[in-house]
């Protein structure tokens, strides 16, 4: 019984030893496997840049709009040693300008006379300009009595021309309705020159010289 008893005090601190000497190896074994795993995350993640680079960007480009215009012609005679010829100056407006503005201005232009001393206007000084309509089928101008005064047929063909080129400037191929004080003009200047309505640039090319 007393044997018994001894072998029973022996065996407990044997026991506690092998115990410590497993928590110890558990314990030990524990760290290697968190550290192991730490290791593998600090391997997993990126390694960041010192300086990132970065990227410009760039603003978007606009593009000015561009403006629409329209141009009017006004027409003057050149002499020359030779012959007289047209030639014109020009007047140009924003696209939403209505074309009777235009011809208007263009008009009055034309009636003022010429700024340059190199042309010269057969359209008597002090002729006004009373109305101007521009329509599907053309231009439509009534000008003041002083439009046929004085002149002989070459004065008269070119105060003529001066009118329908003008007249005809923003669309060549309209026709030109000529009134004076409200009436339709029929002949022009001392000499009678027929006028026959409405005419266009090719009418008179047809019929007239300068």
């Amino acid at each position: 019984m007393h044997n018994q008893k001894q072998s029973r005090r022996f065996s407990l601190p044997l026991v506690a030893g092998i115990a410590g000497i497993i928590l110890a190896l558990g314990g030990g074994t524990a760290w290697l496997a968190k550290y192991a795993l730490d290791q593998s995350n600090q391997s997993s993640v990126p390694p960041v840049a010192n300086n990132p680079s970065t990227t410009q960007v760039q603003p978007p480009t606009t593009s000015k709009p561009v403006t629409q215009e329209k141009q009017v012609e006004i027409c003057w005679l050149n002499p020359t040693e030779n012959k007289i010829e047209l030639v014109t100056t020009t007047l140009t407006f924003e696209k939403s300008v209505q074309p009777s503005q235009v011809l208007e201005t263009a008009f009055k232009n034309l009636l003022s006379g010429p700024d340059s001393e190199k042309y010269t206007t057969t359209i008597p000084q002090g002729t006004k300009l009373l109305g101007l309509q521009t329509q599907p089928d053309g231009v439509r101008i009534n000008l003041s009595q002083e439009f046929t005064s004085g002149g002989g047929s070459a004065g008269m063909s070119g105060r003529l021309a001066q009118v329908i080129y003008t007249a005809t400037s923003l669309n060549p191929n309209d026709k030109v309705w000529i009134e004076v004080e409200g009436k339709p003009l029929e002949t022009l200047g001392g000499e009678g020159l027929i006028i026959n309505q409405p005419m266009t640039r090719k009418d008179f090319e047809n019929n007239f010289t300068l």
